[in-house]
């Protein structure tokens, strides 16, 4: 990565129990790589020819790129429809010989519910066979748990940079991934449309049209199969499959249930306090259009000044231990 924050690497946490991960990581806060967890049978079954035959061949909505960095805001995807066995048979292989734009097309699977209008990813509805399967950590809590999202890249595919507004642990089963991850801090840095930052290329950024981005700090780790990657709410994430891989994320409500738009079956909406916050916000913005510009600068500098005074945290901490 050329001139922005220097990377900084994620900590490694052998033979996590319950008892350690809920008094010593997880108050922190702060993103671990917790390695040698039983994640059960899923490490040695999944092969491409185990999964081709106990997923079967239900149908499933994949993302199809010619391009490796899958860009979210300007779509640089389509959206088709494959039978699972058929989609692993393709992204575990470089090259096709049936395919839908070119031979060297990529492809991502982000598994969801039955009716994603109404239905949340649940792999034990989605993927009953393989389901039984995985071991999730005993420290997951249940009477908390959102989602369980089954997900498959093609090697090389990277995702776009994005928050989740719920905890969430990636389950590596199968390959190796790199992330980068981002502190909450830095969301000033990450120039975001949303939830998700338009710095696609986050190791070569342009640095004339983001050099704001200089002065954020990333937090780096490669996961190994079997290994378990805690992924705080808020924490952006940058997420790159190095090879043919398969993941198992779990998603759980870190907050009151109240909080939560409880007509969202993604689990991306932002609390239902800050969505209206932000609604407000764009409204006091609007109503400054009514003012010249030197007021509507000097009345934006004083919100920018009040929102900081009562909201920032007073001192970002290093958790990184």
């Amino acid at each position: 990565m050329e001139n922005p924050g220097e990377m900084k690497q994620i900590s490694v946490v052998h033979g996590v129990d319950k008892e350690t991960f809920n008094t010593e990581i997880y108050p922190k806060r702060w993103p671990v790589v917790l390695r040698g967890l039983n994640l059960g049978p899923c490490q040695t079954n999944w092969t491409v020819q185990y999964l081709c035959e106990a997923g079967g061949s239900q149908d499933v909505k994949v993302h199809v790129s010619p391009s490796a960095k899958m860009d979210f805001i300007n779509k640089n995807y389509a959206y088709r429809t494959l039978p699972f066995d058929e989609l692993v048979r393709r992204a575990s292989k470089p090259r096709q010989e049936e395919y839908f734009f070119e031979p060297d097309e990529l492809y991502y699977l982000r598994a969801l519910g039955n009716d994603p209008r109404k239905d949340i990813a649940d792999i034990n509805t989605q993927f009953p066979s393989l389901a039984g399967d995985i071991n999730i950590p005993d420290f997951v809590p249940q009477d908390k748990l959102f989602s369980s999202v089954l997900r498959l890249g093609s090697p090389g595919v990277q995702l776009w940079t994005h928050y989740d507004v719920m905890d969430n642990i990636l389950l590596q089963v199968k390959g190796h991934k790199r992330a980068v991850l981002f502190s909450p801090q830095d969301a000033t840095y990450l120039y975001l449309n949303g939830d998700k930052s338009t710095i696609l290329d986050i190791d070569n950024p342009d640095l004339e049209k983001y050099p704001e981005f200089m002065k954020a700090t990333p937090y780096e780790c490669h996961l190994e199969p079997g290994d378990v990657l805690f992924i705080p709410a808020l924490w952006f994430h940058n997420v790159q499959a190095l090879e043919f891989s398969i993941a198992v994320n779990i998603f759980w409500k870190h907050l009151e249930a109240k909080q939560y738009d409880p007509k969202d079956t993604y689990g991306n909406k932002d609390p239902q306090a800050a969505a209206r916050a932000l609604q407000i916000m764009r409204r006091a913005v609007k109503c400054l259009e009514e003012l010249p510009e030197e007021y509507r600068d000097f009345y934006g500098r004083r919100m920018v000044m009040e929102i900081e005074n009562k909201t920032y945290m007073k001192d970002g901490k290093d958790g990184n231990t």
